[in-house]
């Protein structure tokens, strides 16, 4: 199973992006990983409002989504996995014969409607409230330390 993880806009503190290359490597090693970063959305308004931010960046995501995709959503009304129930979750979606899961981390504001449309489930990585740029890091360590619970790797403590 291909598994990507898609974001919206730059990430832009350097440690961010240093700490999500460094999971992204490690990830590599499991299966066929990519962490796509898409643009962020050009718009007219110097202010917008948060559903027009969301409406902007609707078209976006969902051209970097394709129909045979088994896309998630990361979002704070999604089901809140443990570690361990994220790992089987995963090998779940896994042994279903899922090609390709697409977790997709929106803009500050979430998802539209078209993009909660397009979504197959929804998943929250916390009940605590993360920049949407932070998150990346968090989705990225839980997406390897699924991997290593799988295998039975010595990562993760329980």
């Amino acid at each position: 199973m291909r598994i990507s993880l898609i974001v919206i806009g730059k990430t832009s503190a350097p440690w961010l992006r240093e700490g999500i290359q460094d999971y992204v490597g490690r990830l590599a090693r499991y299966a066929p990983f990519r962490y796509v970063e898409l643009p962020d959305a050009k718009l007219r308004s110097s202010k917008p409002s948060p559903d027009q931010l969301k409406a902007a960046e609707a078209p976006i995501l969902i051209k970097a989504l394709a129909d045979a995709d088994h896309v998630v959503l990361l979002d704070e009304h999604g089901k809140q996995p443990r570690s361990v129930e994220l790992a089987k979750w995963m090998e779940d979606r896994h042994h279903r014969g899922i090609r390709h899961l697409a977790l997709v981390i929106g803009g500050a504001y979430g998802f539209a409607p078209e993009v909660k449309a397009k979504a197959n489930e929804k998943l929250a990585l916390s009940s605590l409230t993360f920049s949407h740029q932070m998150i990346r890091l968090l989705a990225v360590e839980q997406l390897y330390r699924a991997q290593t619970i799988l295998r039975g790797e010595p990562y993760h403590h329980e």
